[in-house]
C-alpha cells in the first residue's frame, strides 16, 4: 500500500473512531493526574508565532489548575529535531509536542524521516490557525508587493528572505510565491522564525513571509512593514495590510496551524485532559484575545476534528510539494 493512502486511511480512521471512551476514561483517570510537571515540545527556537501561542495557551492552563508545564523549545532541521523527540518520548502522558504546519507537509518534503506523523503521533487538540504574512525592515525600500516583485524580476536570484526552517509555512510561502509569480528568490534557513525576524528588521534579509503569531507583533511595535497576508481574508490586527489576492497575487494562501500532538500509545485519560484544558483555555476571552492580537485564531475541538483537518492539509500540500518539485534530504 503507498505511503499516501496508507496516511489517509490512519487519518480517516482517527477521525471516525470515538479516541475517549467514558468506560475507559473511569478506569484510567487519576485523581491527581497530572502527578508532575508536563513537558510541551516546541520545534522551533524561542521568539517566533509557535513559541507565542504555546505560552499563551499553556499559562492559562497553569493559572487554572496549578498544574506546571514546561516549554522545551528544540528547534532546527526543519522542526525535525523537535518532532523526532516527541515521537521517541515515553507515552506516558507527560510529553506532547506542539504540532504544526511540517507535520502535513514533512513526510512529502523528506524521502527519509527518523519518525512517522500517521503512526508515531496522536491528534489531541487543534489550537489556532495562523496566516502567513509578506513583510520588510522599516527602511527598506519596498512599499508593497508589486514593488517586490519587479525588483525580484530586474535580478533574479538577489533578493534573498529568512525562514525558521526548510519546510516551514515561511520557507514553502516563499517557494509558492516564487512560482506564482515567476520570481527566483534565494531560501535563508534559520533554526526559529525570531532569528530570521531580527535579521530582516536590521536589514540583513530583504523580507520574510512569517505566521502572523510571529510578524503581528513586530508590525505593531514598527519594526516591519506588512505587505501582504497570505489568508482569505485581512487580519483585524492589522487592518490596512491587503491580501495577497488584493495585492494581484491570486491563489497565494498558507495558512500556519498550531495544535497539540503526543505519542502513540498516550493514556487516554492524559490525552482527555489536555483536550479539555486546551479546550477550556482558548474559550477564555482574555486567552482568545491574546492570540487574535498575534493573528492566531482559536480553533478548538475534538480529537477526531484535529485529525481530519491534517488528513487534509497533509493532502492538499502533497499536490503542492509534488507540482513546485520541492525534495529535501
Amino acid at each position: 500500500m503507498k505511503t499516501g493512502v496508507r496516511k489517509a486511511l490512519h487519518y480517516i480512521a482517527l477521525a471516525a473512531t470515538p479516541l475517549f471512551s467514558a468506560a475507559a476514561y473511569a478506569q484510567s483517570s487519576p485523581a491527581d493526574y497530572p502527578a508532575q510537571p508536563i513537558t510541551i515540545i516546541v520545534p522551533f527556537t524561542v521568539g517566533g508565532g509557535s513559541d507565542a501561542v504555546t505560552r499563551i495557551v499553556t499559562t492559562r492552563i497553569t493559572e487554572r489548575t496549578g498544574k506546571s508545564i514546561i516549554i522545551d523549545n528544540r528547534g532546527g532541521a526543519g522542526t525535525n529535531i523537535g518532532n523526532e523527540m516527541a515521537a521517541r518520548a515515553a507515552p506516558n502522558g507527560y510529553t506532547y509536542l506542539l504540532g504544526q504546519f511540517t507535520l502535513s507537509v514533512n513526510p512529502s518534503l523528506y524521502k527519509k524521516l527518523q519518525y512517522r506523523v500517521d503512526k508515531d503521533f496522536v491528534p489531541v487538540v487543534h489550537i489556532a490557525d495562523s496566516p502567513t504574512i509578506l513583510a520588510v525592515g522599516m527602511k527598506s525600500p519596498i512599499t508593497d508587493v508589486r514593488s517586490l516583485i519587479e525588483r525580484a524580476k530586474a535580478t533574479p536570484g538577489s533578493m534573498n528572505y529568512g525562514s525558521g526552517g526548510t519546510g516551514t509555512p515561511p520557507h514553502l510561502s516563499g517557494e509558492l510565491l516564487q512560482k506564482l509569480t515567476g520570481t527566483k528568490l534565494v531560501h535563508v534557513p534559520y533554526k526559529g522564525s525570531g532569528p530570521a525576524m531580527t535579521d530582516v528588521i536590521a536589514g540583513q534579509l530583504d523580507f520574510c513571509i512569517d505566521t502572523s503569531g510571529g510578524v503581528i507583533p513586530q508590525i505593531a511595535g514598527g519594526k516591519l512593514k506588512g505587505l501582504a497576508i497570505a489568508g482569505p481574508r485581512r487580519l483585524s490586527e492589522i487592518p490596512s495590510v491587503p491580501t495577497f489576492a488584493e495585492a494581484g497575487v491570486p491563489g497565494m494562501e498558507v495558512l500556519g496551524w498550531y495544535g497539540i500532538v503526543a505519542p502513540t500509545g498516550t493514556p487516554e485519560a492524559a490525552l482527555k485532559w489536555m483536550n479539555t484544558q486546551v479546550n477550556e483555555a482558548i474559550a477564555d476571552p482574555a486567552v482568545a484575545a491574546r492570540l487574535q492580537k498575534i493573528g492566531a485564531l482559536p480553533v478548538g475541538g475534538s480529537p477526531q476534528e484535529l485529525a481530519r483537518f491534517m488528513q487534509k492539509e497533509t493532502t492538499r500540500w502533497a499536490g503542492i510539494i509534488r507540482e513546485l518539485n520541492i525534495q529535501l534530504d
